[in-house]
């Protein structure tokens, strides 16, 4: 029912007006639908949806906006159910204290998942505020319509959602019986604009990096030279003394200084680094595949069919990998703490607010309900980057200093050394070939540490927890979840039909350096595998790369995003000498949006450079044209970054990637222009699309690269050296 903030104004019907019987008699009676899985968690609909009397919407959420523009997205879809204008909505995001608990941000799950739950109770909010409607003007539900917010009658009367039941909260659970609209749709397809876009565009602050609360004071890390070394002794007095300085906090091997000013930290954090003797860790592999290779593993086989031809076949044997690989956060990890005594709140900008408040709860040892947290948004994610340990060390420090909110603000050199890297792969793949080049048997296995060590899996994956006087160990590592969706092994099976396959998950549980989730996970390595091999398959077939991947594909979605893209890019079309095309597809996870990508590259002086790339996505039903274009499309950049440049490196003092210049990254002058083309499919549910592009784009680079200069690069990343060395092989 019901429940006005102060006094009724809706007389003594509401109970028989918003009772399940009645709904259910409105919509053919029966068993309602199960509800979405994120409302069914959180089904209250007054947790998600509040009305203001002057008639605007307050639609909160679990998710969190990364830059994916899902904010954007889900007030369209709530827009849409509502019949009110997009600009009548606010959205609170990922606030413990008032949001619905829909886990975390991650796995492109938030337009599938937590757009169906947003649609299905504005739909049923929507019913509720037609029905007081409908008893307020004297009138059955049918006689009514809805324009942005305004219920009117046939005869002309009309009355505002904001009168109806402004200030009030609906205090029942959703029920799932109320369905959201069928086409055609006012909203839902068009391009609105990005809600978080014009402060960022204006330079207003609009990141946690820009938050300035009254009365906070700055902390600053000081850091090991290299993980996993123990601090043997430092002496404080020197920094303690500097101007400004708070307090210099000490906790085992947690080394931290605080001031009222941020340059005072920065200064005192250099001098107490100065003063510290730390000891020598174990130094880290020169060669970090070489080290992969020989790595003890946990072998599962997950997915057997067929066997192996024993004559008849031509044999093709390769192997692929990528490197360590950084988040490059272009905003090195913050947040802010403030404990006032009794309570602690979290700002940060993990993809996980509500399971990292649990998680910091436990580390500070507070109950799990005196730890709120707070989204807000960092200038840089996609994945375990350094978020929840920033909000980790902001947590110790406040522990110490109630009263004042603790601000922590990593080093570019911090960022860089000491967030989780996205996991190194090594894959090594036969394909057994029939007299026509078919693939008749495809045997693949993949090496790899964790993909997922965030702190949900265990409060020593946050980085200050070994290292506490009181220390909390790191748990073991796990290759979590199953194929196809999860970890190393998400999309290792291939999205190709053959006659019989292996493949097999080569689990590394020891890693040099801690690893966690990189945007796509194990579906970036996988599919550059995939996609690599079968374009040396249909080399050895002498069959074109694309009717190769048409004549092994079944789905007819499949096969019409490879078309789209390689007729975009002209692919027929000859090109000189130095110049190649090279295209890869992929489902991503095996059941979410389908992405295919054809690159063109020339080699200049020996270096590859990305003239033009084009993408077609199918992602279902789409919500917002303009902003699933902008995460396929940021998605062919990141990975084209990675396969063109990025890998961590290291040397005998530890990670050697310390900024930018030993870490490059594509710049904007490399970046080829990009052709976006969608697949709307509005009878279809939405697919997720995220990380759709990441694994496709660095494959079709690769065999851009090997038709442009006749030799073959399987590690990535393609730089001149590499490519040099693989004409070398030819």
């Amino acid at each position: 029912m019901i429940r006005p903030s102060r006094r009724s104004v809706l007389g003594g019907s509401i109970s028989l007006l918003f009772g399940w019987p009645a709904i259910a008699a409105e919509t053919g009676g029966g068993a309602a639908p199960a509800l979405p899985s994120d409302l069914a968690a959180a089904p209250e609909i007054d947790r998600w949806l509040r009305l203001s009397a002057d008639g605007r919407v307050t639609l909160r959420t679990g998710k969190v906006e990364l830059g994916q523009g899902v904010l954007t997205a889900y007030a369209q879809l709530c827009a849409e159910e509502l019949d009110i204008h997009v600009s009548r909505i606010d959205v609170i995001a990922g606030d413990t204290r008032v949001c619905p608990r829909q886990g975390m941000t991650v796995g492109s799950f938030s337009i599938p998942e937590g757009g169906k739950a947003i649609r299905m109770v504005s739909a049923e909010m929507r019913q509720i505020l037609i029905r007081l409607a409908a008893e307020k003007l004297s009138v059955p539900t049918a006689a009514l319509d809805v324009r942005d917010g305004m219920v009117r009658t046939r005869d002309g009367r009309s009355v505002a959602y904001g009168s109806l039941a402004g200030g009030q909260t609906v205090q029942r659970r959703a029920t799932g019986a109320v369905l959201p609209k069928a086409r055609p749709r006012r909203v839902v397809g068009t391009s609105v604009a990005r809600l978080d876009l014009p402060a960022k565009v204006r330079g207003a602050p609009a990141f946690l990096q820009d938050y300035r609360p009254v009365g906070m004071l700055h902390a600053r890390m000081v850091r090991p030279p290299s993980a996993g070394a123990r601090l043997l002794a430092v002496e404080i007095a020197p920094a303690r003394a500097m101007p400004d300085v708070v307090t210099v906090v000490r906790d085992g091997d947690f080394l931290a200084v605080v001031a009222e000013r941020e340059w005072s930290a920065v200064k005192a954090a250099a001098q107490l680094a100065s003063d510290a003797r730390w000891d020598t860790p174990p130094p880290l592999p020169a060669d970090p595949i070489a080290w992969l290779k020989d790595a003890a593993t946990q072998d599962t086989v997950i997915a057997s069919t067929g066997t192996p031809p024993s004559a008849g076949t031509r044999l093709v044997r390769r192997s692929y990998s990528r490197p360590y690989l950084l988040h490059g956060s272009i905003g090195p990890s913050c947040a802010v703490a403030h404990f006032d005594g009794t309570a602690l709140h979290l700002c940060t900008s993990s993809q996980g607010p509500f399971e990292l408040a649990a998680v910091i709860a436990k580390l500070v040892g507070l109950p799990v309900d005196r730890v709120t947290a707070q989204h807000m948004q960092g200038a840089g994610c996609y994945g375990h980057n350094g978020a929840d340990d920033a909000t980790a060390d902001a947590a110790l420090i406040a522990m110490r200093l109630p009263g004042r909110p603790i601000r922590v603000q990593w080093s570019r050199q911090d960022e860089h050394r000491f967030e989780p890297f996205g996991a190194p792969m090594l894959i090594e793949t036969e394909a057994h070939l029939d007299d026509r080049g078919n693939i008749m048997f495809w045997d693949y296995a993949l090496r790899s540490p964790t993909h997922n060590a965030r702190p949900v899996f265990g409060v020593g994956n946050l980085l200050a927890a070994p290292t506490l006087a009181q220390p909390t160990a790191r748990p073991k590592t796990n290759n979590f979840g199953g194929p196809p969706a999860y970890a190393a092994d998400r999309n290792a099976i291939p999205s190709y039909v053959f006659p019989g396959l292996r493949v097999t998950t080569r689990f590394v549980p020891e890693s040099p350096v801690r690893t966690s989730s990189l945007r796509s996970l194990g579906a970036h390595g996988n599919v550059f595998a995939i996609e690599s091999m079968m374009d040396e398959c249909a080399l050895a077939a002498g069959v074109d790369p694309l009717a190769y991947r048409l004549r092994h594909a079944t789905d007819p979605r499949a096969q019409a995003v490879m078309q789209r893209a390689c007729d975009a890019i002209d692919w027929s079309h000859p090109r000189p000498a130095d110049r190649g095309c090279g295209m890869a597809y992929a489902r991503y996870k095996n059941y979410a949006a389908y992405c295919a990508i054809a690159i063109e590259v020339e080699i200049r002086e020996g270096e590859p450079v990305l003239v033009r790339a084009t993408l077609a996505a199918d992602a279902g039903e789409i919500v917002n044209p303009d902003g699933l274009r902008n995460q396929l499309e940021g998605g062919l950049l990141q990975s084209l970054s990675w396969a063109r440049h990025e890998a961590v490196r290291f040397d005998g003092a530890g990670v050697a990637s310390r900024d930018w210049r030993d870490y490059p990254i594509l710049t904007i002058g490399e970046a080829p222009p990009v052709e976006v083309i969608l697949i709307d499919r509005p009878d279809q549910p939405s697919l997720g699309a995220g990380e759709a592009s990441q694994g496709p784009a660095s494959a079709a680079f690769a065999n851009a690269v090997a038709r442009a200069c006749g030799a073959r690069v399987r590690n990535l990343p393609i730089d001149r050296a590499a490519i040099a060395a693989a004409r070398v092989r030819a």
